[in-house]
């Protein structure tokens, strides 16, 4: 079958959507996130959808809101069939919902409707769920609220950051989908419509919400350490200065809460169930670096200033 394909997406995670649906359909647009300032120099950056869909001579735009003037008219020229979407970050009004005659799939990084919204791997890591997955939805105007065509569960390794099951989940959901667009362009799905009373919600994350709280238990921010991880990152406060937690392990012996130590040759703060032994860290204008390291230049560790 013949059909004109838009694809919506921005980050890293869109990418094996993007290649997949260009081997597979006609590709005629692309829309994704203007430009942004990113690194230590502050270099205008072109989003990963971006830089792939040059390479792969696709027409590019980047609204800062898919509502202007100029970003609909483009939309319409196209004329799509279908819509794709993974990870775009901006809401699709009506208007975009009802234009293609296929209307428009959404590839979303959990098993809906558990962990709608901005953040689901973290929220998954971070929650201590056994698996997560992905989703091929038909999208509605709610926010991951649209039926399911086709779903498939993954298990969280006990080491996954956010990071890496970031990639596993993005080829999951660039293979379940072109399995699950032929049946549907053929009208051979019947989307079901999700479970309202299990549904919950990973709201966008912020940068504070990286800071560990040693009250909780050790687990709580092992987990928190892989759930943050690349970003918005872990962190606490030794000397007065933010120190990245990058990461970690439990020590179930019995601490103190935010009380510091040495757990074999590592660094290691009390919490209200075990201790948080850092592996890997990095001090304020540093680079990244073991436990161990951080503590030969670090010997102020286990004092009480």
């Amino acid at each position: 079958m013949s059909i004109r394909v838009v694809f919506m997406g921005s980050p890293d995670f869109a990418l094996p959507t993007l290649a997949a649906l260009e081997k597979h359909y006609s590709v005629v647009g692309v829309i994704t996130q203007p430009d942004r300032p990113a690194g230590r120099g502050r270099v205008l950056t072109s989003p990963p959808v971006k830089q792939l869909a040059v390479q792969l001579g696709i027409a590019v735009i980047q609204p800062a809101k898919l509502r202007e003037p100029a970003a609909q008219e483009a939309l319409k020229a196209w004329a799509p069939d279908l819509i794709v979407v993974a990870a775009f970050g901006q809401i699709l009004r009506a208007s975009v919902l009802e234009l293609p005659r296929y209307g428009c799939v959404n590839v979303h990084a959990s098993l809906l409707p558990r962990w709608r919204g901005a953040a689901p791997i973290q929220a998954a890591i971070l929650h201590g769920d056994a698996e997560t997955g992905v989703t091929i939805m038909k999208m509605d105007a709610g926010i991951d609220t649209g039926a399911i065509l086709s779903q498939r569960a993954l298990s969280i390794r006990p080491e996954d950051t956010a990071g890496s099951l970031s990639s596993r989940l993005a080829e999951e959901g660039a293979n379940l989908l072109v399995e699950t667009l032929p049946g549907y362009l053929a009208g051979g799905l019947t989307p079901i419509a999700q479970d309202e009373t299990r549904a919950t919600y990973a709201s966008m994350l912020t940068k504070e919400q990286g800071e560990l709280d040693f009250s909780k238990p050790a687990e709580a921010l092992e987990r928190q350490v892989r759930a943050f991880q690349p970003w918005p990152g872990a962190y606490a406060f030794f000397q007065g200065e933010m120190l990245k937690v990058l990461r970690a392990h439990v020590d179930g012996s019995v601490a103190v809460p935010s009380q510091r130590s040495i757990i074999q040759n590592l660094p290691a703060v009390g919490t209200t169930s075990g201790w948080l032994v850092l592996d890997e860290v990095q001090p304020a204008g540093k680079r990244p670096m073991s436990g161990d390291v951080f503590l030969r230049g670090a010997r102020q560790w286990t004092s009480l200033a």
